[in-house]
C-alpha cells in the first residue's frame, strides 16, 4: 500500500464518523503548484471530542494514534499523528484553529478528484497564504518556494483581491509582493 492508499483509509474513517476535513500542507502545495518530493500530509478536521474518539477508536487496528488525550488536542488545539502500522506512514491530524482566517479557510475549502476519489482540499488562495505564514515563521525558503510555485501555476486562477486582503491581515503581504516581483522579474 502506497501513501495516496493510507490516505484514502483516514479518509473513509473521518467520512464514516462524520468529521469533516481538508487536506493542507505539502499534499494541497503539490496539487495545486510544482509537485516536489516533500510529500508531508496534513489532515486539518473540525470535530467535537465525541467525534475525535470516535475516530480514534475505527482506526486503532489498523494505526498507531499519538494522542496522549483527545479532550487535550480538542481545548488545546495540539497536532497529533496516526502511522499506518504496515506501511510506517504518518499523518499529521491538525485541529482547526480558533480564529477568523481559519474558520475561513475551512469554509472556502474545495472538493476535488484526487485519484478517483473526491476530496476536501484547502483552496489554491489558503494555501498559498498559510505557506506564507510559515514561511514568515520559519523554514522560509522552503514554504516560500512552495506558495511561488502555486501562484506560477494558479495565477490567472486566483482570486487577488481575496489574496491581498488575507495577506494584509496576516501580515504576510511583503512575502506576497515579493512572490508577484518574482514572477514579474521571470516574465522579462
Amino acid at each position: 500500500m502506497n501513501l495516496t492508499g493510507v490516505l484514502f483509509e483516514v479518509i473513509e474513517v473521518y467520512e464514516k464518523c462524520g468529521i469533516e476535513y481538508m487536506i493542507a500542507g505539502s499534499l494541497a502545495s503539490n496539487l495545486y503548484g510544482i509537485p516536489s518530493t516533500t510529500f508531508d500530509t496534513d489532515i486539518v478536521i473540525k470535530t467535537d471530542l465525541d467525534g475525535l474518539k470516535k475516530f480514534i477508536d475505527e482506526v486503532k487496528d489498523e494505526f498507531y494514534a499519538d494522542v496522549e488525550s483527545p479532550k487535550e488536542f480538542i481545548e488545546n488545539r495540539r497536532i497529533f499523528n496516526v502511522i499506518h502500522y504496515k506501511t510506517g506512514f504518518k499523518i499529521d491530524i491538525v485541529p482547526i484553529r480558533k480564529r477568523t482566517f481559519s474558520e475561513v479557510e475551512f469554509a472556502r475549502r474545495k472538493e476535488i478528484e484526487f485519484m478517483n476519489k473526491k476530496i476536501w482540499f484547502s483552496s489554491p488562495e489558503d494555501t498559498i497564504l498559510t505557506k506564507l505564514e510559515w514561511a514568515k515563521m520559519g523554514e522560509a525558503e522552503r514554504q516560500f518556494n512552495d506558495a511561488l510555485a502555486i501562484v506560477r501555476v494558479q495565477m490567472d486562477k486566483l482570486d487577488w483581491d481575496y489574496l491581498q486582503e488575507w495577506a494584509e491581515k496576516l501580515e504576510v503581504s511583503q512575502l506576497l509582493k515579493k512572490i508577484q516581483e518574482k514572477i514579474k522579474e521571470d516574465n522579462v
